[in-house]
């Protein structure tokens, strides 16, 4: 059984200013370019190789951490390869303000937890709370994060039940071999 409380170090993904990046398309995630790799495996070193300040994210990525975005994560096509490489990375979770609506439901069906948190920056003018390598504890169930580095706690949206059973499985196809 997977855990229902992950643990690991987050990577906060701001510009050079400082700022949380808004808006960052699949093209962004994971350039057209690399569409004709079909190897899940070899798609992680190409994570975020498209999005200015972050193209050596790949590098730096270890399995289990956690990534941190702002609004409207994932906009644009139904690219399942910008789910995959986070997936080839080991990434276990996002937690972001919001995502794609194509975005959400590819990361969903992969068994990626992707988690929902309109106040997880605990924004304060335009200054986060939180800083990568800091590390976090989610819990899936009850929509609870806590910095365990700073000791400040957010609230997000805990994973609906069919999300987490598709999650326990490993994603919807997984999941649907049990009906």
């Amino acid at each position: 059984m997977k855990p229902s409380i992950l643990k690991g170090k987050v990577w906060i993904l701001r510009d050079s200013n400082n700022k949380m990046i808004n808006n960052i398309d699949t093209d962004m995630i994971f350039h057209n370019k690399y569409l004709h790799i079909t190897n899940i495996n070899e798609m992680g070193q190409y994570a975020l190789d498209n999005l200015e300040g972050w193209t050596d994210f790949s590098k730096k990525a270890e399995p289990g951490d956690i990534l941190v975005v702002g609004e409207n994560f994932g906009a644009g096509s139904s690219r399942q390869q910008a789910v995959d490489c986070f997936i080839s990375l080991g990434i276990q979770a996002l937690i972001g303000e919001s995502f794609g609506a194509i975005y959400k439901r590819n990361t969903i069906n992969a068994g990626l937890p992707l988690i929902e948190s309109p106040h997880i920056g605990g924004m304060e003018g335009d200054k986060l709370k939180m800083e990568s390598g800091n590390e976090v504890e989610i819990d899936l169930l009850n929509g609870t994060i806590l910095n365990k580095t700073t000791g400040k706690s957010y609230k997000a949206n805990p994973l609906p039940e069919v999300v987490y059973e598709i999650y326990q499985n490993g994603g919807v196809f997984e999941y649907a071999k049990k009906f």
